[in-house]
């Protein structure tokens, strides 16, 4: 086509002429709708599938009843001692030899714990079960996590060998070792001492089988990833290993604090001093000695209260990293 001039010598654009009308094409498919060269079937021609964002179907009534009243049956079975105690703790002398049982005091009272403090020396044996539980839970935290360390993630001869002692030693009943460990600290000077307390109880099995479980779940690409920067095993340990294992560390605190705070028979063995008595050894012969507690339960329920109470407020402040341990330990 030839541009034409217009008057004023300025050069128009090129006249178009209109082709022909376009041919409607096919209509196009989705390309998820088209069939797979393989001959599969495309999304198209697969069946629906059910609409389950709506939610769970809901469960019957009496399948929650069946399901819910055994769980707050034993419940109620299991803290029905623990609260009689706390409330006994705050009732009067005449409310706890009441008959038919008074549950809720009519009168919160003090005084048994006043009288118990005139009568026993709380604060020292307080002292004392705190010391002891407390070194106890920090050498387990220590020693268990770097033996679980070295079984499951150190190659070295003999290791299996090792974690089937560990397995083994879950075996043996505590109460058996008794006698071995009261000569050997004996003949070592330390009866009657912070020391014969607690090394007997500075490493178990059970922590190190827990601390051997979590630390499996560990990618071990990890680890080697870091010993090709340069880590050394001591820095890997504290710098990567532990600060992941913080749920398993939370158990295992909670079960050792616990199991030491409330170690009776041990402390009774290994103290003839009074003032290494722990509380619950003080509590025992507080209670069995007739001029001092002479038949107070008040005063023994006000006591037996403040042997549990650190107990409660340890598990309360892990009880989230304590539920995550126990669901992630020994998974991989």
């Amino acid at each position: 086509m030839s541009a034409s001039s217009a008057p004023d010598g300025a050069v128009t654009a090129p006249s178009q002429q209109p082709g022909p009308p376009r041919q409607p094409g096919p209509p196009r498919r989705d390309r998820a709708d088209q069939p797979d060269p393989s001959g599969r079937p495309g999304r198209a021609d697969q069946p629906e599938r059910p609409d389950r964002s709506s939610g769970r179907r809901p469960r019957s009534a009496g399948r929650w009843v069946l399901v819910h009243a055994p769980l707050a049956l034993g419940l109620l079975v299991m803290s029905a001692p623990f609260l009689w105690m706390a409330l006994a703790a705050f009732k009067t002398p005449g409310e706890l030899t009441a008959s038919p049982p008074v549950w809720i005091p009519a009168e919160w009272t003090l005084d048994n714990f006043r009288d118990l403090l005139d009568k026993l020396d709380l604060p020292l044996h307080f002292m004392n079960s705190l010391i002891v539980a407390v070194l106890v839970t920090v050498s387990n935290l220590v020693f268990c996590s770097m033996l679980g360390y070295a079984l499951a993630k150190l190659n070295f001869a003999g290791r299996d060998k090792i974690f089937g002692l560990v397995l083994g030693a879950l075996m043996v009943p505590g109460n058996l070792m008794l006698l071995p460990l009261f000569v050997l600290m004996s003949r070592m000077g330390l009866i009657d001492s912070y020391a014969g307390l607690v090394l007997p109880f500075a490493a178990g099995a059970f922590g190190v089988f827990l601390m051997r479980q979590f630390m499996q779940s560990i990618p071990d690409e990890l680890l080697e990833a870091a010993r090709m920067d340069g880590a050394g095993e001591w820095y890997i340990f504290w710098r990567i290993v532990m600060p992941l294992v913080k749920p398993a560390l939370a158990t295992l605190s909670i079960f050792t604090f616990l199991g030491s705070w409330n170690n009776f028979v041990w402390p009774l063995i290994a103290t003839n001093d009074p003032d290494r008595y722990t509380l619950p050894v003080a509590l025992a012969t507080f209670a069995t000695d007739p001029n001092q507690a002479g038949g107070s339960n008040g005063m023994l329920m006000a006591g037996s209260f403040l042997i549990v109470l650190p107990v409660l407020v340890v598990f309360i402040a892990l009880q989230r990293h304590f539920t995550q341990g126990i669901a992630t330990a020994g998974m991989k």
